[in-house]
């Protein structure tokens, strides 16, 4: 699934719209490839997911809105750092309605430790649906989770919220790019 995202007509209004992106953040936001690989050409070390947390939980009301799915409803709700050596790099946020869970997608329950864009990625059904680009400040709930365990201070952390349809199913994956990581080449 290469296609180009910077150049579809709702994303380019979008990023009008943003307060500046750091020119640094510009290819890791935009880039319509799997994160889990470019991250692993990336890193010249030790690349492994950390597990946080994977249980069901009230999605977010952004987060049940992207789903189509009732606010009241749980999801199975999987967060975890992606880390390069011991440097936490990512902080992603997968939501996963229980009708997803089922059939073929049941796997995405048991990932544990394997990265899910590897599951996802090697998929002839995936399609990204829709980006949108996020900016977390402290004081946010959700910044908190991300900047949780990191070593350098933040202002600002960036972000991407990726709707993917995988055999005719939804999931929510939130990927906030860290202080550590390296400036992205394209």
């Amino acid at each position: 699934m290469r296609t180009g995202i910077a150049g579809t007509p709702w994303l380019r209004r979008h990023l009008m719209h943003l307060p500046r992106m750091p020119a640094e953040m510009r290819d890791w936001l935009l880039d319509p490839a799997s994160l889990t690989a470019r991250l692993k050409a990336v890193c010249s070390g030790n690349f492994r997911v950390d597990l946080l947390e994977q249980r069901h939980l009230l999605p977010r009301p952004c987060e049940a809105a992207d789903l189509g799915i009732s606010p009241g409803r749980y999801a199975l709700v999987r967060q975890v750092r992606l880390l390069c050596d011991r440097e936490a790099w990512v902080f992603a946020r997968t939501v996963i309605p229980e009708e997803t869970l089922r059939g073929p997608q049941r796997r995405l329950r048991y990932l544990k430790t394997r990265p899910l864009g590897e599951v996802l990625f090697s998929s002839p059904t995936l399609t990204r649906a829709r980006v949108t680009i996020e900016r977390l400040v402290p004081g946010g709930a959700l910044y908190a989770l991300a900047a949780s365990g990191i070593r350098r201070n933040a202002p600002a952390i960036w972000g991407r919220r990726s709707l993917f349809v995988v055999g005719g199913k939804r999931l929510l994956v939130s990927e906030y790019f860290l202080p550590g990581i390296p400036p992205c080449r394209p």
